[in-house]
């Protein structure tokens, strides 16, 4: 019954969404602290400035930061609507140049363990959102939990953000062994995170192919190089993104550039290449939580 009522929500999805179609991002490291959240936002936005209709899914059920970082203030978020207070929809924010952000709670134990119900109910939710975009990107947790691993799955393209440090390149290599091995995803789009140089970053995806040449059948594509600046540190202080904040700084070069490079990846034109595409496929690749849920 429960799986039906999904499906019914994900059709409903599919009859509003037929006359546009949505790519769908989502941005992920395994290692928290690589710059994920700073990457969606520049990204989105410069996005935005640009024409695109962009939605920001903040997918960190339990440490939420996107609209901290903008400055802006969500009278509710996703935990109002698990408890059933409010529809998606109510809880939507706009960013700047009319990016459309959706919250989630910070410092909620419950909102990074949901239950089974929960995450069925969170799935079902996107069943009545009724918005036309280009792009979806969706922020994630750190770690390589079910609900990480269903956000990448569901995406039509992956960003893994990556610094030059053992843990970062060792939960990155470990979040695409899983997506991999499990579940057959094998395009990576990399972001080396912070590096020094150009040639630094190049370095550092050349350390993960050779891994992931050698162990598993995943193909990765560099996406970009960003450097370590200061500036960065100093629009976050400030409440803004670099890209607005220190316009000419060279991480806010760089982050435009993926921005543009990202609005050339190819749209899917086929049943699947509109915004239900993510909710079906959050649907199909349920996490094994959501599987006994739904046998019970």
């Amino acid at each position: 019954m429960t799986e039906n009522i999904m499906y019914d929500q994900a059709s409903g999805l599919r009859r509003m969404t037929q006359l546009t179609s949505t790519k769908v991002i989502t941005v992920t490291g395994g290692k928290g602290g690589v710059g994920k959240t700073n990457v969606t936002l520049n990204m989105a936005i410069s996005m935005a400035r640009q024409g695109k209709r962009v939605m920001v899914l903040d997918a960190d059920l339990g440490l939420a930061n996107v609209d901290v970082m903008l400055g802006l203030r969500a009278g509710r978020n996703l935990s109002h609507v698990l408890a059933g207070l409010c529809e998606l929809e109510d809880i939507i924010i706009e960013g700047p140049y009319g990016v459309k952000i959706i919250p989630s709670a910070s410092g909620t134990q419950n909102m990074a363990e949901l239950t089974p119900a929960q995450h069925a109910g969170l799935i079902r939710a996107f069943g009545n959102l009724q918005h036309e975009l280009d792009f979806f990107i969706v922020d994630t947790a750190a770690g390589i939990s079910d609900m990480v691993l269903s956000f990448a799955r569901a995406a039509q393209d992956i960003i893994i953000v990556v610094c030059d440090e053992p843990t970062s390149i060792t939960d990155a290599y470990a979040l695409m062994k899983i997506l991999s091995r499990e579940y057959d995803i094998q395009r990576f789009k990399i972001v080396a995170n912070m590096v020094r140089s150009y040639r630094e970053g190049r370095d550092l995806f050349i350390k993960l192919t050779r891994v992931t040449e050698r162990f598993l059948d995943a193909n990765l594509e560099l996406a970009a190089c960003i450097p370590l600046d200061d500036n960065v540190r100093q629009a976050v202080k400030r409440q803004k993104i670099v890209i607005e904040a220190f316009p000419h700084s060279p991480a806010a070069l760089a982050l435009n550039s993926l921005a543009a490079k990202a609005m050339t990846w190819p749209v899917p034109h086929h049943p699947g290449g509109h915004l239900e595409f993510f909710v079906e496929r959050l649907l199909v690749h349920k996490p094994r939580a959501m599987e006994a849920f739904i046998r019970e």
